[in-house]
């Protein structure tokens, strides 16, 4: 590192580079706006006349509040990058429209609408150093927003200072870790001092360590500067911990909006239910008889439930199940795995859809109790925790 360099980023106070005082916090991003999508579409053509077109966002509509970091969920192909390049721009929507608080930016370029972008792939330039990386966007700003050199650099500093890389200015992409990367990445994206932050998949290249630390990051980032951001990714466990408000996709479809512990916690549908959950839901095949859910091959009913008579998919949450003695729920008993502050029972059920039954328990309970020799565990069930779904269409009823 140059002794100029070096002695800024010590603080001693003795010498400089060139910059001015970095600019406080509160001024470094733009203010934030409200982002309202219209009945958002998105069609592609089909490859011939015979192919019929595919539609990767059909009719989506949502409102994303001022400083909110928002997560759009779901599966590869649910539609969930493509409504962010229609946001930032990068795609024109086929139908609908997006606004900017009351501005209809809809067909406005991208580099007017004031975004900054951050992708999986933190495309950088690998001849230039951290900090030429991070003033390199500025070089485009225009008109009133054109910055001196001294400014670049200052706001470039203060960028660095937030995402806790400024001891790295002077090395190359190829000296720095993933994370230290997607850091500058980062940085980048956030000196032309966006109005909206649009992450598509930000952390998918790291591992599973890095990905713990870097969402952290963003989210103290996203906190600190209070720019309004949406998060894409597929990974539920990312999205829930670090989300304001989750937005569930499938095959271009909202299926349900809210903050995550809420749409976990109350799902609308089976996909949902699904989707969200490590380990995921257990899902049985049953039908309700007379107020009460039977599971299919069982003739005792495992739980009481004020509906009409139908075929279901009876879902139960991991933690839904307390051991008892009594209960109404019998399972094959196949193990038990010891995971410290908790425990898993593994069984199994005709009626269960999946291979093996998980039942998360607390270590506290008395679970060596089981009677592992006689191969089968009872269980009841908590109400909050357990649900119903209409068998054929697969819509929430309890």
């Amino acid at each position: 590192m140059n002794r100029p360099l070096n002695c800024l980023l010590e603080g001693l106070g003795e010498c400089s580079w060139g910059f001015p005082e970095a600019p406080a916090l509160d001024s470094f991003v733009r203010d934030n706006m409200k982002i309202t999508l219209k009945d958002l579409t998105k069609k592609f053509p089909g490859r011939s006349r015979r192919e019929s077109g595919v539609t990767a966002v059909d009719c989506l509509n949502f409102e994303i509040q001022d400083g909110e970091l928002i997560s759009l969920l779901g599966p590869s192909g649910c539609g969930k990058s493509t409504t962010l390049m229609m946001i930032c721009g990068l795609l024109t929507p086929s139908d609908g429209q997006i606004f900017f608080d009351e501005e209809d930016v809809t067909a406005l370029p991208p580099e007017e609408r004031g975004v900054g972008v951050v992708s999986q792939n933190y495309a950088l330039y690998p001849h230039m150093t951290v900090l030429k990386n991070i003033t390199f966007p500025m070089g485009n700003l225009k008109g009133k927003d054109r910055l001196s050199r001294e400014e670049m650099n200052a706001r470039a500093m203060e960028a660095a200072r937030l995402v806790q890389i400024e001891a790295l200015l002077d090395r190359r992409p190829a000296e720095l870790s993933g994370g230290q990367q997607q850091r500058v990445a980062i940085a980048r994206a956030l000196v032309k001092k966006p109005r909206v932050l649009l992450m598509d998949e930000p952390l998918s290249n790291l591992d599973a360590r890095l990905r713990l630390q870097t969402r952290e990051e963003i989210r103290r980032i996203q906190k600190e500067t209070g720019v309004t951001t949406i998060f894409v990714t597929h990974d539920q466990e990312e999205a829930m911990s670090i989300s304001d408000r989750i937005v569930v996709m499938k095959a271009g479809l909202m299926q349900q909006a809210g903050k995550p512990q809420d749409v976990y916690d109350d799902p609308v549908n089976l996909f949902v239910a699904k989707f969200l959950g490590t380990p995921p839901v257990n899902v049985f095949s049953g039908e309700i008889r007379s107020g009460q859910l039977y599971l299919d091959g069982d003739d005792s009913p495992i739980f009481p439930l004020d509906c009409d008579d139908r075929k279901v998919w009876a879902a139960i949450r991991p933690e839904g199940f307390a051991l008892d003695p009594e209960g109404p729920l019998k399972l094959a008993l196949r193990g038990i795995e010891v995971m410290g502050r908790d425990i898993s029972v593994l069984s199994g059920h005709p009626a269960f859809t999946g291979e093996t039954i998980r039942s998360i328990i607390p270590s506290v309970e008395n679970w060596r109790g089981i009677d592992s020799a006689g191969g089968s565990v009872r269980f009841s069930l908590h109400p909050g925790k357990t649900y119903c779904f209409d068998r054929e269409s697969e819509e929430r009823i309890i």
